[in-house]
């Protein structure tokens, strides 16, 4: 056989193989999740300077809420500002407002609406704390907190002053530098109060704080001393009063970073979770008439080998469909993203190994977090945003880092990340930071904007192929507070079972996600029982629900 045939055979034998090869491996397996990205004209600015202030590695709130009540939910950014002012003496400092026009066009109305800011802004809390069926938008800061409240004309009041909001000087521990904000009705009185997450004592320098530090990079939270957050009982008539002392807030002090409200022990009452920098989290039990911080009993503040970690963003929901709240919180690399399992009894049980998070997340670094159902298969999945605290690269720590999505395996309790199989790559790894959830074009699968330091934000719309069904619920309190904020909903259907979640606006990293309460139905296409226990204690039950819709359900006043 000549060379030049044997050449030809070889060609062919290698084409059969390869054809063999890919007939008998199929495709590539389609993920079940999956974002698209677009593109939206904010940029998160933070004035990062060679000093390295810590307040400019720590900005980046956004909110997913619908401020005009016309059912597309729309985007508000929180901004810095000048570091060594801390005011907006630059419009690329502004906070932004975006009115979603519906087919994915969304209009800049933020001067209309007066929401630009004037101060460096850090996070955002949106709820409507004088239940008049408008949301209002509080915004945490360094230095100074703003609540906006709605006219329902799409224009807002600062009416911090007020409110008796205005004084964030405190004569123990300084000027407050506060992260976020928690709307919560802690006393069950129709009145949503207001919970503030406060970080350090921090001083604007012009020269590095750290350059001690081998890294030079900002500094590390142990190098400054916390601060105790404050709570906020509403009056009822637009003002609130200064209670932290009273209700056991103001006796632990923290370097909080983010906070989740749900009702652990299922006692009515509503509670508290808040994550801290390099120190013991917090879990804050209602009494009722107080707080009591069970969270090192509760097994909750510190994960499994008893470090400290850099708690940042965190969801309280249930994840495992037993109608107990669970906590999923994010950190920075070699620390995972810990998982705590409610048993129903005060404590939880550290499953970040056992669910194979620790494993999937040693070598990542995370801010926001989301618990949501993003492929409506009935099981709640978990979106984090990702990158680093610091600026300079360290071995083996990536600074800039692309955004994961974590698909629950289901009753098995396990997890698969998502990042380039989600689609998450699309654009450049970043420092990114806030993150909000929200269904943007209505087509029932749940959305994602994020924000990056120094970056353009991200629009990550949901298009996972699978064809599954899904049931949002919008509450109307009456007796209890409009917004819903604390009822528990429970869904039964066929295939996908029992599921549970409750309405919070307090989700992520800094952010906030007024949206219905939303349930992935799989193949089902009718809700069996649909059950709701309003913070009233009243229960309200409907039957043979018609899914893939928006059902809006008012408290019954009797």
């Amino acid at each position: 056989m000549r060379a030049g045939s044997t050449a030809v055979l070889s060609g062919a034998i290698l084409l059969l193989a390869c054809t063999a090869a890919a007939v008998f491996s199929g495709p590539a397996p389609v993920s079940p999740i999956r974002f698209s990205f677009q593109a939206i004209p904010f940029q998160l600015d933070s004035d990062e300077t060679p000093a390295k202030n810590a307040p400019e590695t720590m900005a980046g709130g956004v909110a997913i809420f619908d401020y005009n009540r016309d059912g597309r939910p729309d985007i508000y950014f929180v901004n810095g500002a000048n570091i060594a002012t801390l005011q907006k003496d630059a419009l690329r400092y502004r906070n932004r407002l975006f009115r979603n026009d519906g087919n994915g066009a969304f209009t800049d109305v933020t001067d209309a609406a007066g929401l630009a800011g004037t101060g460096f802004d850090i996070g955002v809390a949106v709820a409507d704390y004088d239940n008049d069926g408008y949301p209002d938008i509080f915004v945490a800061g360094v230095y100074r907190n703003t609540l906006y409240h709605n006219n329902r004309n799409g224009t807002f009041t600062d009416v911090t002053a007020k409110a008796g909001l205005a004084h964030t000087n405190d004569p123990e521990f300084g000027p407050l530098w506060a992260v976020t904000g928690a709307w919560v009705d802690v006393n069950n009185d129709g009145l949503l109060d207001l919970l503030v997450v406060n970080y350090l004592q921090w001083q604007y320098s012009d020269k590095p704080l750290c350059a001690f530090q081998t890294s030079a990079d900002y500094c590390h939270p142990r190098y400054y001393k916390g601060q105790p957050n404050s709570l906020y009982l509403n009056n009822g008539d637009g003002t609130f009063r200064d209670v932290s002392a009273q209700w056991g807030i103001r006796s632990h002090v923290g370097k909080g970073m983010g906070a989740g409200v749900a009702d652990y022990d299922l006692d009515g009452r509503p509670d508290i979770f808040v994550t801290n920098d390099g120190y013991y989290n917090s879990l804050f039990h209602n009494l009722g008439d107080k707080f009591e911080e069970v969270a090192m009993t509760a097994g909750v503040a510190l994960p499994e080998d008893g470090n400290f970690v850099s708690g940042m963003g965190l969801d309280f929901r249930d994840v495992n469909n037993d109608g107990l709240p669970d906590i999923a919180l994010v950190a920075l690399n070699n620390q995972t993203f810990p998982l705590y399992l409610n048993d129903g009894k005060g404590l939880f049980r550290d499953a970040t190994a056992q669910s194979g998070l620790r494993a999937l997340t040693l070598h990542m670094a995370g801010f926001g977090a989301g618990l949501f159902d993003f492929d409506n298969d009935g099981w709640k999945d978990l979106f984090v945003t990702r990158g680093h605290v610091g600026s300079l690269p360290q071995p083996g720590q990536a600074v800039d880092q692309h955004n994961t999505v974590f698909r629950s395996l289901g009753a098995d309790g396990r997890w698969e990340a998502l990042t380039e199989e989600a689609g998450l790559n699309a654009t450049p790894p970043a420092r990114h930071r806030g993150c909000a959830f929200g269904d943007l074009d209505g087509d029932g699968k749940i959305d994602v904007v994020t924000t990056a330091l120094s970056r353009p934000a991200e629009i990550w719309m949901n298009r996972s192929p699978a064809p599954a069904h899904w049931l949002d619920i919008a509450l109307e309190g009456t007796k209890s507070n409009r917004d819903g904020i604390g009822a528990r909903v429970k869904v039964t259907s066929q295939t996908a079972g029992t599921q549970y979640n409750h309405m919070t606006t307090s989700v992520g990293y800094a952010s906030s996600s007024d949206g219905p309460v939303h349930f992935g139905l799989g193949p089902d296409k009718r809700a069996q029982v649909v059950e709701v226990t309003w913070p009233s204690g009243t229960v309200q039950v409907l039957k043979n629900v018609e899914a893939d819709r928006v059902v809006t359900l008012k408290e019954p006043r009797k």
